[in-house]
Formats: C-alpha cells, sequence, structure tokens
C-alpha cells in the first residue's frame, strides 16, 4: 500500500490556509482547482469530440515531463490550490500514471485527486490508483446500450467501462461519478435509465448538456435543456429534492427518495456558471488556459526550460488569472 497526504480542509480554503493573490481573478473569484491535461491521446473516437482519424498531436518532446508535471503541480498547491483533476485526451492511458498520482497525492495542502476517465482501461488500474492517492472519479459514459456506444465511440469496450463503474463501487468511491453528455435523438431516451443506476448503488449520475467544441458538428437541435431533462426524471420519480450546492459548484444537484446516490445536471448552455468558477487548466503541452472556452493560453513549458525560478512562474501565472 501507499502512503499518500491528501489532507482534509474545510469547504472555504480561505479558513485553512493563505491564497496567493496570483489565484484571484479580476473578478474576485480565488481560482483553487486545477484541471491537467496528461496526454492529448484517447482510446475512443467519440463523434462529439474527435473526428475517426483522430486529431494530429503535439510531439512528444514538446509535451510535459513527468517531473514538469509535478513542479508547476507543487506551484499551485503551495499557492492555494486544493483540488487537481486528471484529463486527457485518457488519463489513464500514459504509463506513469500511477506514479504521478503517488506524487501528486502527497502534494502538502492537497484535498482532492481527482480524474475524468472513459473507463476503457480503468478497471485494472484502479486498485493501485486508489492506493496511490486517486480519490475521486469521473467515469464518462453517454449510453447503456452497447451498440450504442460502440457507434458513438467507433470503438468497442461498453462492457469495460461497466465493469470499471462496478470496481470503483467496489473499491469504496462514493460518490461514483458518471458523466453523461445528452443528445437529441440518441440518448435522451435513456435519462431515467440512468437515474436507476442511482437506486441502489452511490453513484452521481451528471447529465451534461451537449456543448460545442472545434469539430464535434454541434447543433442546437441536438441540445436537451437542463429543464426538459428535469421533467423526464420528475415525471418517473418521485421524492426528487435539490441539494444545497457550494457557490463554486458547476452541478445542479438532486437527491431521490430511496436511492442511495444522486443525480446533476451540468448546464453549460442554458444557465451559465461563470461567476463561480474556480477552475484553472494546465494543457498537456504546458499551454495554460484559466477559461475553458476562451482563446487565450500561455506557455509555462517554455519559462520552465529556459531555467525560470519559480517566482517568475507565478508572475506568468498571476498576470494570465488577472487579466480574465
Amino acid at each position: 500500500m501507499y502512503s499518500t497526504s491528501c489532507e482534509t480542509l474545510s469547504e472555504d480554503p480561505s479558513k485553512d490556509r493563505a491564497i496567493s493573490d496570483m489565484l484571484i481573478d479580476s473578478f474576485g473569484r480565488i481560482h483553487t482547482y486545477l484541471r491537467i491535461s496528461l496526454t492529448e491521446r484517447c482510446n475512443l473516437r467519440c463523434h462529439y469530440c474527435m473526428p475517426a482519424e483522430g486529431v494530429e498531436l503535439t510531439p512528444s518532446p514538446q509535451l510535459l515531463s513527468q517531473d514538469e508535471i509535478v513542479r508547476l503541480a507543487s506551484l499551485f498547491v503551495s499557492s492555494g490550490v486544493d483540488k487537481i483533476r486528471l484529463t486527457g485526451g485518457e488519463p489513464t492511458i500514459r504509463k506513469d500514471i500511477e506514479e504521478l498520482c503517488l506524487q501528486l497525492s502527497n502534494l502538502k495542502g492537497l484535498k482532492t485527486l481527482a480524474m475524468t476517465t472513459n473507463g476503457i482501461t480503468l478497471g485494472k488500474k484502479l486498485p493501485k490508483l486508489k492506493d496511490s492517492g486517486l480519490n475521486l472519479v469521473n467515469i464518462s459514459l453517454d449510453t447503456l446500450v452497447p451498440a450504442k456506444f460502440e457507434f458513438m465511440t467507433r470503438r468497442k469496450g461498453h462492457g469495460r467501462v461497466m465493469e470499471s463503474i462496478d470496481a470503483a463501487v467496489k473499491l469504496g468511491y462514493n460518490p461514483v461519478k458518471v458523466n453523461c453528455v445528452v443528445m437529441r435523438g440518441f440518448n435522451d431516451d435513456e435519462i431515467c435509465d440512468f437515474v436507476e443506476l442511482t437506486r441502489e448503488r452511490p453513484i452521481n449520475v451528471r447529465f451534461i448538456e451537449f456543448m460545442p467544441f472545434d469539430g464535434n458538428v454541434w447543433n442546437v437541435k441536438k441540445l436537451v435543456p437542463y429543464a426538459e431533462m428535469l421533467d423526464k426524471v420528475v415525471e418517473k420519480f418521485t421524492g426528487l429534492q435539490r441539494i444545497q450546492d457550494h457557490p463554486t459548484e458547476t452541478a445542479k444537484n438532486f437527491r431521490i427518495d430511496g436511492h442511495q446516490g444522486s443525480v446533476s445536471f451540468i448546464t453549460s448552455m442554458t444557465e451559465h456558471f461563470c461567476a463561480g468558477c474556480n477552475r484553472l487548466r494546465l494543457l498537456a503541452d504546458g499551454n495554460f488556459k484559466v477559461c475553458l472556452f476562451g482563446p487565450s493560453e500561455v506557455s509555462l513549458r517554455d519559462p520552465i526550460r529556459l531555467g525560470e525560478g519559480d517566482d517568475k512562474l507565478r508572475e506568468i501565472i498571476g498576470a494570465a488569472v488577472c487579466s480574465n
């Protein structure tokens, strides 16, 4: 078993530790949540994410190394970040994923080390990842029908994703978050089937409004608004109760009487949550973004490789955050 030191802090980070000015933007928002993309590669080819032939990848030498990721993460955590989420591409295909998790989870002041994954290879790796300090998982799954999964992802693997969800439950993750992008005419008829996953197990199903990204052929006709999704749930299930959300929460969260798990809605298109956003993003090539949908990026890889110290990196990060 690995020894890890993710600390338990209160929900208001300012009560536990000093927050560096570099994490406070021009609107006074405190950014204590860092998303780190570990790779551009993915073992699926989801229609709404990338073309069948994949995307042009950044040459490996231009991607952040393990040491560079840990150095930057340490800088952010020492400045007040208390949650890190590992993303991709698909983070589990990175060969050093367990060692990375171990190093990150041992950063003093880190409360949560999370991962968003498609679940294809997660099941086999999760026991070691948990021992390495990974304490929250989001598993993406847009359909409970294997044939539809293969159509959407252009790959097989539905059974492996379901096995990963089962493995996470058995290992004690609570909740196990399941992300479902809802698209009209594809999976909007499965909303209540997904809700059933929450009846007997500590699963939080998170219904996400279909969002436009480069190359995903977004069409407003495919968008199923939050209000419409909620109506479908209310028609089928009784005792739906809204949970009090944290000010930085992106989801609208609900409990259902008699269900061990919960249901959430991420209203990216119909009800924006920019006012409470506390997220920062570090891309696999070392570029830093304050806003997912904003065009602005600044390289942190280049100054590291030029030998700049932490003070200079904080200056660059603070300027980017403050300009938002």
